[in-house]
């Protein structure tokens, strides 16, 4: 398996495996609390509770874009340092019409969300 793809593979399992309030804790840590709410569609005061308290979303759709957005953090950390990712996060995408991959995770936009993850890692 390409180390592209096992990286894919792995940040999949990953997402799935963890339990959402570490999830939570790991994206405050690398994101900030702002970009993770903005992500997320939940305030900046909420995701600093949900850290504080161990806990999560008890809405799945916020828990559907935490997943993802892990899932991506994941699979691009490989080649890139977190602010780097954090970046790609806000920045208007391409890939996305010109919308930050943040606000696309935040209008379930998951399946291009990963595309676009995946043309970064190619590359492009």
């Amino acid at each position: 398996m390409s180390t592209t793809k096992s990286r894919i593979t792995n940040a999949h399992i990953s997402a799935t495996q963890l339990d959402v309030s570490d999830i939570v804790a790991s994206l405050k840590g690398r994101l900030g609390s702002k970009l993770l709410a903005l992500t997320i569609g939940a305030s900046d005061r909420t995701v600093d509770r949900w850290v504080e308290q161990k806990s999560g979303p008890t809405r799945l759709e916020q828990e559907l874009r935490l997943r993802t957005a892990y899932q991506v953090f994941e699979m691009l950390k490989g080649d890139d340092a977190d602010p780097t990712i954090r970046a790609w996060f806000m920045g208007m995408n391409p890939q996305l019409d010109d919308v930050s991959p943040a606000e696309a995770l935040a209008e379930d936009r998951f399946r291009e969300v990963l595309a676009a993850a995946r043309a970064f890692l190619a590359g492009g």
